[in-house]
């Protein structure tokens, strides 16, 4: 009878083992989070997993062997239209200019058929040269020769400046192009010279009539996808940074992925690096980075600390974009990560995590979501929207230097109300159950002078939801590092990796 009773205790404890956990991390099963997969068939179907191809060498094709798709909105203008736009534009015009275009506008037929907008491989193009001839219908086109133009600007002063440009020839406008985009708009060697090229290509589609013509009000100025469209030709690989011999050394134990969603239609690129002695039957955290084009090259440090025994084993996962999308161009971001923050938080949490959760066994209650500057904007709206959710993926949340301050003086859809009452969460709950880690350089004040305007900076910002956490019991920490804006962040997660998932 003795034995019978030691032997059924000691099956207990093994069956009660079993339940919670052993030496894998693994969650305890009653309290294990199961997400749900709201990808549609569509999206399923193009997700691509493959080898990493970051170190890859970016295709190139010569110009004569790229091809080009180049399309055309024209729109029809009323004659007083036309009238109302130069009353509106008298002030920048000479009096001798207004009054020669005053008369070129009455002697012009009413309905007047103006070339609107030329689109090349889905991009805006704005240099695409316009017929020069005054009193020309707008339908008709620069076709060669020596071209002229006006190129009005505001001066440092706020002085109207309107400056004629003469040009022997198409090449020698190009030419000015390139130097103009380097120049003013901080455009690389390179991204002027793909430029040119797409003027170029433009340009002879329309002299040659192969352009397709749109239905009036297609092209939309304000979506941003005509302006950072994917475009084959263009491979923005030397933007990531990353040390190449350490990414080596890893490379076979990196996942990359090519995720399309539908609401956003963006290509996502993820990256996720497997920990050492990764065991596809043992369950996981997620540390999750947004960023990929600088915070994949964070990757092999935070690996190296479990190799070494400083931290446990964690799956590393950073989120960036297509090869053919310059992830670290400043409005891309902050469209991106600030303005459509919404539909980027639908795609991680009901498309992304839980695909990941299909192909890796992952702790959602420990795992991390990141996010820095505009990314800490995201990551503030990401916290404080998480129980909007069924799915809920992160239990931790690094918010890191959030740049609050650029919501200010925009408009409504910003939502720099909700932002300020964290959209509302203590309104709908007691208590906030995630914790959360807030971070900045103690420097980075200056580095943003002139964009704050009068509104609090990004410390003042960030201490300002230090206390509103505290004030509501949150478990949130507080460090702010010797450091400008981003310096610090390398040295901030490896520290949050060995204090967050400390080695057993």
């Amino acid at each position: 009878m003795k034995k019978r009773v030691i032997l059924f205790f000691i099956m207990m404890l093994f069956i009660f083992v079993e339940a919670c956990g052993s030496s894998d991390g693994s969650e305890p099963a009653e309290s294990k989070i199961v997400l749900v997969n709201n990808m549609t068939d569509g999206e399923r179907e193009r997700v691509d997993k493959h080898k990493l191809t970051l170190l890859d060498a970016p295709e190139t094709k010569a110009p004569e062997e790229k091809e080009y798709k180049v399309s055309v909105e024209y729109k029809t203008t009323s004659q007083a239209e036309l009238m109302e736009r130069l009353e509106q534009s008298k002030d920048m015009l000479t009096k001798e200019q207004y009054e020669q275009a005053s008369e070129v506008l009455k002697e012009m037929e009413d309905g007047i058929v103006e070339r609107k907008y030329v689109l090349v491989n889905g991009k805006i193009m704005f240099w695409i040269p316009s017929a020069q001839s005054e009193g020309l219908n707008g339908e008709e086109f620069y076709d060669g020769g020596r071209y002229t133009f006006n190129l009005g600007y505001y001066d440092d002063d706020g002085n109207y400046i309107d400056e004629s440009k003469d040009f022997a020839d198409f090449e020698e406008y190009l030419s000015w192009i390139k130097t103009y985009l380097m120049e003013h708009y901080g455009y690389s060697k390179e991204k002027a010279e793909q430029e040119c090229e797409y003027i170029k290509a433009g340009q002879e589609a329309i002299v040659s009539g192969n352009v397709e013509v749109l239905p009036e009000g297609t092209v939309d100025p304000s979506d941003p996808k005509y302006f950072d469209s994917e475009d084959e030709f263009v491979d923005y690989r030397d933007k990531w940074e990353f040390d190449r011999s350490e990414v080596e050394k890893i490379k076979d134990y990196i996942d990359e992925y090519s995720i399309y969603d539908e609401e956003m239609d963006i290509e996502y690129l993820v990256h996720v690096t497997l920990p050492p002695d990764y065991d596809k039957e043992k369950t996981y955290p997620v540390f999750f980075l947004t960023d990929g084009v600088w915070r994949f090259g964070n990757h092999t440090e935070l690996r190296k600390l479990m190799e070494n025994g400083e931290a446990a084993p964690v799956i590393l996962v950073s989120l960036g974009y297509n090869y053919h999308l310059d992830g670290s161009e400043g409005n891309f971001r902050g469209s991106q990560l600030v303005l459509e923050r919404k539909k980027l938080l639908d795609f991680i949490t009901d498309n992304l995590m839980p695909y990941l959760g299909e192909q890796y066994k992952i702790d959602y209650a420990s795992s991390t979501l990141y996010g820095h500057s505009d990314g800490g904007v995201f990551a503030h709206y990401a916290l404080f929207n998480s129980d909007k959710y069924e799915n809920r993926p992160f239990g931790k949340y690094i918010i890191g230097s959030p740049a609050f301050w650029g919501l200010y003086d925009r408009d409504p859809e910003y939502d720099l109300e909700g932002c300020l009452s964290d959209y509302g969460y203590f309104d709908r709950n007691e208590k906030l159950d995630k914790s959360v880690f807030l971070c900045a350089g103690s420097e980075e004040d200056p580095d943003y002078a002139d964009e704050y305007n009068g509104h609090p900076t990004t410390l003042e910002g960030l201490a300002s939801l230090k206390e509103r956490l505290e004030s509501k019991g949150a478990d949130v920490k507080y460090k702010l590092y010797d450091s400008h804006h981003y310096q610090y962040i390398p040295e901030m997660l490896c520290e949050y990796l060995k204090e967050t998932y400390p080695a057993k």
